[in-house]
């Protein structure tokens, strides 16, 4: 395990604390679209995110996605957390964007550590606060605005994500993830095409400039 990796994208842990993760823990590699989590999967370990990108989302019994957030280098999934510690099986599910490298972290350590260390306790409680809030987020779009908002709201939250202006996701893609139709979701787009806000390529969109 590279330990420079982990000094650099989790700088607040104590040095003891990063000597038992190289001494515990594993790394795991996923390609692009492997599946990290599944709905009804038992935690035997936590991972933390050292490298690619993880999408996480539900997924209903037709297999329509609702997607919730990303997890980048230097993150974890709260809520794979609470299933591990609460031993419950997982609702969730999460699939690798890009070619993705993780800490697994044997389930009894992440248990000791919260008394143990208190950095680990700490980017525990973040990890909790930072999740929930970008829930609230996604909620509070769904809830409170109008279709062509939400799909602003998204393409803007995937555009600072992958730190590029090409997002690289069809329109029945989107579709799914904003529990929509391709019907609505190419109309919308069109009009923001229309309106120099993006450009429509085959299977990505170029952002422009959004509002």
């Amino acid at each position: 395990m590279s330990t420079p990796t982990i000094n650099r994208l989790f700088p607040g842990f104590e040095s003891s604390l990063r000597e038992e993760i190289n001494q515990n823990s594993e790394i795991r590699y996923f390609k692009a679209g492997d599946e990290l989590m599944k709905t009804g999967q038992y935690f035997r370990s936590t991972m933390l995110i050292l490298d690619g990108l993880v999408k996480v989302y539900r997924e209903d019994d037709q297999g329509n996605e609702f997607f919730m957030y990303y997890l980048q280098p230097g993150e974890a999934c709260a809520l794979s957390m609470v299933c591990a510690l609460k031993q419950e099986a997982s609702e969730i599910m999460a699939k690798a964007v890009k070619d993705t490298e993780v800490i697994a972290i044997p389930l009894h350590f992440m248990d000791e550590w919260m008394t143990k260390y208190r950095s680990w306790a700490k980017f525990v409680m973040e990890t909790y606060r930072a999740r929930f809030e970008e829930l609230l987020r996604t909620v509070d779009h769904i809830a409170f605005q109008a279709m062509d908002e939400r799909l602003e709201f998204y393409l803007k939250k995937h555009q600072e994500t992958l730190q590029t202006n090409i997002i690289p996701l069809s329109h029945q893609e989107i579709a799914d993830e904003l529990n929509s139709s391709r019907e609505v979701i190419s109309r919308l787009l069109k009009k923001m095409e229309q309106l120099g806000k993006v450009r429509l390529n085959r299977n990505s969109i170029e952002i422009i400039k959004l509002s």
